[in-house]
């Protein structure tokens, strides 16, 4: 009876080892970021009388851009299919672009003068 409580325990203890110590080392595992290769937006700063900003990337396939203000408030949301995009309707001041391409986004700061 003693040997095999004896077994019991060591069984559940090394159960318990083996589920604690994966958890622990899931942390080290660092998740794969994607970016959109070769993102380019130009001219930045932007004068306001420009009226055009460009938007490029590597496979330049249609683009989903958000403009947020600094407060985090969505400001404009449009589809670009082209490079060019009219920024006339935004006011000076300070971006954050929300650019996804093939479902990976990246964020970038635009400035308008």
């Amino acid at each position: 009876m003693k040997i095999n409580y004896f077994i019991f325990l060591v069984s559940i203890s090394m159960l318990f080892w083996s589920q604690t110590s994966n958890g622990q080392n899931s942390h080290l595992q660092q998740p794969v970021e994607q970016t959109i290769e070769d993102l380019l937006i130009y001219p930045n700063p932007v004068s306001k009388e420009q009226n055009t900003i460009y938007i490029s990337s590597k496979l330049n396939t249609q683009k989903h851009v958000e403009f947020y203000d600094v407060l985090g408030k969505l400001i404009l949301s449009t589809s670009l299919h082209r490079k060019a995009l009219d920024i006339g309707n935004l006011e000076k001041g300070i971006y954050i672009l929300r650019i996804t391409e093939n479902n990976i986004s990246e964020t970038r700061k635009l400035i308008i003068k």
